[in-house]
């Protein structure tokens, strides 16, 4: 996965507008206590980072 198709994702499940503050605000402990954008400026992969946030917001299993 790529950070395009990362952001894509988070903008159908949160909203274009709302998306990015979250990524930016919400600490997720799958991610070692880091936020997604935390975590995707580290390094981590776009597809391990949606996996925790699909997680986390409880996504059905067609969004995975």
């Amino acid at each position: 996965m790529r950070h395009t198709e990362f952001w894509a994702r988070m903008d159908h499940a949160l909203g274009p507008a709302y998306s990015r503050s979250w990524a930016d605000m919400f600490v997720i402990g799958e991610l070692g206590g880091r936020t997604a954008s935390q975590a995707l400026a580290a390094g981590v992969p776009p597809k391990e980072v949606w996996r925790a946030v699909w997680s986390v917001l409880e996504l059905p299993p067609s969004e995975r």
